[in-house]
């Protein structure tokens, strides 16, 4: 894990300019927003170009949507160019140990601290993947990009934190909207998923980031994702009763894939191979599906087109969809890099044709059509696994332009969202984190609470008696109103309990000859590293006013003393910071 931090600095008086205005801010933003529409740009030539070197596909052929594949390449490139990603990625682990900070664990945690070298091997890595045809979406690779130029801009000029977590939401926005061309999808992508709220004050930045991107990437590639909407009249409140239907299921697939990525990396690790073999093992997987499929390859941009614009059997359409699912799943359990992206708006858009196909099949005087449901799949499942209800929403929006049927994608979106939250509780990314022993839930700022440790808010001048003190020699050295609370230690200076100034005057307590007889907490004490969260936890179940801190749990040196009330005045300060970055407020 590694947020990093740059050499690199602006003049102090540019600092002190941006620092000092919300315009800067916006300034900054439409740089980023400019360099997230070229990073777009950049990741697609570069993998179009390994396509073609590899693959032998013509300028402006895409790999997933070709009916037929040489099999010799379709299988000796995803092994070959697996095996190569599995030995750079050994040799990375030498060079740079440990994993590499994303933008939603950034804002999360680490105040919105990228590495920018480290999200450029993200990014080629992901490009990599994709370029030899693993089944794995580009745009993790956009957005980690583009954020971490942000993170890194943003560190040098020093911006504060909330500042921070806004500009690395600037990039992440420009990228959707410049790999979709979905600006409102971009900036509701920023601010659901990355920044994780919505305030006045994000609104210029965010917003004009995603303007840029989706102007600067469309400028040089326009982007459609090929899908041909129904006429506006087409919607019904029927339609809309079945998009509800079609949401449930989505929600149902959408766990089952996130657990069957997990699922197929748990196997690898089971049968022992070894993490450099494991990608060309995938490759060969992946390959040998592609021979069936070739629509399973890569992102799938093509299959998406392909699935919008033919019309095909319900087994065809049934095949491509469980192809891809597999695909999807071996390629990120085996190790290759990328997201779900890409992959859960094509399933979903296949799902959804499979679904109306089904059901029209069943009861042909429905008259369903196959492209409104392939669209309201697409939101469905790739809400239950992405997230960002309002963000797919608009991504079928701006896709179509038809308002009736994004409300039938909004019905859609909701219930797949409510039954996610209740059932599972987690998106894709969250899910990863979740894997590795995170408790991240979302990209709210919650390193503070981490941050704001018992270390930092506790006392260090604690005088300490020893606990065999004679009871009249404390009360004379400890009078009342003195203090409320003294540290007792035993003879090896370790941590023996606390006294209570009140209880050792209190004449119930006359005949103790030391202090010993009425120590409290002797079993109850707080660790530096503790954070408020859990420093607040421990005065809940002990129900104590103040608490020793000890060095560590074996030695029981104390080194300090934390109150409650202290810890809580700390705690509601740290939480009106962070309600008055979230509106804005100065």
């Amino acid at each position: 894990m590694r947020p990093s931090s740059t050499a690199f600095e602006i003049p102090r008086r540019l600092r002190a300019l941006v620092r000092s205005r919300e315009t800067s801010l916006v300034v900054l933003a439409a740089l980023i927003g400019t360099a997230a529409g070229l990073v777009v740009v950049s990741m697609s030539v570069g993998v179009d170009f390994l396509h073609r070197t590899f693959f032998e596909l013509s300028p402006g052929e895409r790999l997933s949507a070709h009916r037929m594949l040489d099999p010799v390449r379709a299988l000796a490139v995803p092994v070959a160019g697996g095996l190569a990603f599995g030995l750079a990625m050994a040799l990375l682990a030498r060079w740079r140990a440990g994993r590499e900070v994303d933008p939603i664990e950034a804002n999360a945690l680490h105040g919105g601290r990228m590495s920018a070298s480290g999200s450029l091997s993200v990014a080629g890595q992901t490009l990599w993947s994709s370029g030899v045809g693993a089944s794995v979406g580009l745009e993790a690779g956009y957005t980690q990009l583009a954020s971490g130029i942000a993170s890194w801009v943003g560190r040098a000029f020093r911006l504060r934190r909330g500042d921070l977590r806004i500009l690395v939401g600037c990039g992440a926005a420009g990228a959707i909207a410049g790999a979709f061309g979905a600006p409102l999808a971009g900036a509701f992508y920023a601010f659901e998923l990355i920044i994780g709220s919505y305030s006045v004050a994000s609104l210029a930045p965010v917003g004009l980031a995603a303007l840029l991107g989706h102007v600067v990437a469309s400028a040089f590639a326009p982007t459609s994702l090929g899908i041909i909407a129904a006429s506006a009249s087409a919607i019904t409140g029927r339609d809309l009763a079945i998009a509800g239907v079609l949401g449930l299921l989505a929600a149902g697939f959408g766990i089952a894939l996130m657990r069957g990525v997990a699922l197929c990396e748990a196997l690898f690790v089971r049968a022992k191979v070894p993490a450099m073999l494991r990608p060309a093992l995938g490759g060969l997987a992946v390959g040998a599906l592609a021979l069936l499929s070739p629509q399973v390859m890569s992102s799938g941009h093509g299959a998406l087109h392909l699935a919008g614009v033919l019309d095909r059997s319900l087994w065809a359409i049934a095949l491509v969809f469980v192809l891809k699912t597999l695909a999807s799943m071996i390629s990120l359990g085996a190790g290759f890099r990328g997201g779900l992206f890409f992959a859960s708006l094509l399933l979903g858009a296949l799902g959804g044709q499979l679904f109306a196909s089904g059901l029209g099949a069943l009861w042909p005087a429905l008259g369903l059509d196959t492209n409104t449901y392939a669209i309201i799949g697409m939101g469905a499942l790739s809400v239950s696994v992405i997230g960002g209800p309002l963000t797919m929403t608009f991504i079928a929006l701006e896709t179509t332009g038809n308002f009736w049927l994004t409300t039938a994608v909004l019905v859609a979106v909701i219930i797949a969202t409510q039954v996610t939250r209740e059932t599972f509780g987690y998106s894709f990314a969250t899910w990863r984190f979740h894997l590795r022993g995170e408790t991240i839930r979302s990209a709210a700022d919650v390193g503070w609470i981490r941050d704001l440790t018992v270390g930092r808010m506790m006392r260090s001048d604690v005088k300490t008696v020893p606990a065999d003190m004679a009871l009249p020699a404390f009360r004379e050295a400890f009078p009342l109103g003195a203090a409320t609370q003294v540290v007792a230690v035993d003879a090896e200076g370790h941590y023996a309990g606390l006294v209570l100034v009140s209880e050792a005057h209190a004449p119930e307590h006359a005949e103790a000859a030391t202090i010993g007889e009425i120590l409290r907490h002797g079993d109850d004490v707080l660790m530096p590293y503790m954070t408020i969260k859990e420093a607040v936890e421990m005065f809940d179940r002990t129900e104590a006013e103040a608490l020793a801190v000890v060095s560590r749990p074996g030695e029981r040196q104390v080194v300090g003393l934390l109150s409650e009330a202290h810890a809580l005045r700390r705690y509601a300060e740290a939480l009106e910071l962070r309600r008055r970055d979230v509106l804005g407020q100065e």
